[in-house]
């Protein structure tokens, strides 16, 4: 496959870009693969890219029931950061920031990454405790975050309002390496890096049964017929219950919509990401300036992906007190993404009691800013039968009692 470079633009400039390969193609499935990975969202294409890349495995097939990143990747909010609390969260976050640093380099593509910068508000005196308490943390962890001012606040961000009307802002999180990347761009970069391995990514092929025989995997059943594999990962976010069902097994997940918003476009006012979790909004501005809102998910199970006027009034009030100046914007257009939770908040990637069957799941709010460190670990566990990042990420730690509580931890699960 032909590199992108600034040559290669001017190249196709002279002839009218008649030249250019298409990014992946649209294969038909075989008959078998060594592997095939059941999502072609960012946490599936990324385990199939270091399939290949770190352990030589391409023979390989990456299948969605849609389209590539139709899913939770080209409906999140673009935050990426790994300033968590517990080892086993900040050690795989800080794995997927630093891979995100030099992935455009990596996949020949450009991702957008931005290091802007985020900081989580403090606005109790509870979680000015529970911040310091997590840079404490980071210290130890090697996770560049400090605990800032008030008045550092307001210098990094001048449209905000420091004193209240509900609750005042004391001081914040800053991860000055912590930013935003194109979510689709992600997608795209890892489809094209798998397609040009060999691999087969295929669009439209719903799983529909996974067989198995003497308590090993040998095949799924998609709308395109039977394919068998050997070895297979289910990477579905918030279809991970329906799809476990099918392999034989139950997860300790549940599904919810999570929603988020984008203003009209206006000039540039906010450069860093504002995460304020006492009111529960969180913001950034595009590179095409519209303003990017998000809040909590929904607090009853559902499949929907659309918004609801409930979730724009509850978010767009608390943000509108932190930053005045947003309540003279027009809302361009509100949408809603399936997020599969655990009771720890924190993810699943892990063994099945299916042999040759693998799970990465529960990611809840927080799974795009993951998904370098989650397909390196994924990728790692499915090749060698373990990996250290995701060794504490075991389906079985909730009924050993091993929990990796993020929801405390953090307050928010973002």
């Amino acid at each position: 496959m032909k590199r992108y470079s600034v040559f290669a633009i001017a190249r196709e400039a002279l002839r009218q870009h008649r030249g250019w390969e298409r990014a992946w193609g649209s294969p038909e499935p075989a008959n078998s693969y060594d592997a095939v990975i059941v999502g072609a969202g960012g946490h599936g294409l990324a385990t199939a890219y270091y399939l290949g890349k770190n352990h030589g495995i391409t023979n390989v097939a990456v299948l969605d029931k849609g389209w590539l990143g139709g899913g939770n990747t080209g409906r999140n909010t673009t935050i990426i950061r790994s300033n968590y609390l517990q080892d086993p969260s900040a050690a795989i976050y800080e794995k997927a920031r630093s891979l995100y640093e030099t992935l455009s380099q990596e996949l020949n593509y450009n991702i957008m990454f931005s290091p802007r910068g985020v900081m989580m508000l403090a606005q109790t005196e509870h979680e000015v405790r529970g911040y310091l308490r997590t840079e404490r943390a980071n210290a130890l962890q090697g996770v560049e975050t400090r605990f800032i001012s008030a008045q550092e606040v307001k210098r990094l961000v001048p449209i905000i309002r420091l004193d209240g009307p509900r609750y005042p802002v004391l001081g914040a999180l800053w991860q000055p390496r912590a930013g935003t990347a194109r979510h689709d761009a992600v997608a795209w970069g890892y489809a094209r890096a798998c397609a040009s391995m060999g691999m087969h990514v295929i669009q439209n092929c719903a799983v529909t049964g996974i067989e198995a025989v003497g308590g090993q995997v040998t095949a799924v059943n998609t709308t395109k017929g039977t394919i068998g594999c050997k070895k297979l990962g289910l990477v579905v976010a918030g279809h991970s219950g329906a799809l476990a069902d099918m392999a034989g097994f139950r997860l300790p997940v549940e599904s919810v919509a999570l929603q988020a918003l984008v203003s009209e476009p206006i000039k540039p006012i906010m450069d860093v990401v504002v995460m304020a979790n006492t009111v529960h909004g969180y913001m950034s501005q595009s590179d095409k300036g519209e303003m990017v809102i998000g809040g909590g998910a929904d607090h009853f199970n559902n499949y929907t992906q659309r918004g609801s006027w409930q979730h724009v009034e509850e978010t767009v009030r608390a943000l509108c007190e932190t930053f005045p100046m947003l309540s003279r914007l027009k809302m361009l257009r509100q949408w809603g993404g399936i997020v599969d939770m655990t009771g720890d908040r924190s993810p699943i990637i892990s063994k099945t009691p299916l042999e040759g069957c693998f799970i990465n799941c529960g990611w809840g709010t927080g799974g795009f800013k993951a998904i370098p460190g989650s397909g390196w670990a994924m990728a790692e566990l499915m090749a060698r039968g373990n990996s250290p990042l995701a060794e504490a990420f075991s389906m079985y730690r909730f009924r050993e009692g091993r929990f990796i509580d993020e929801s405390v931890a953090a307050g928010v699960a973002h």
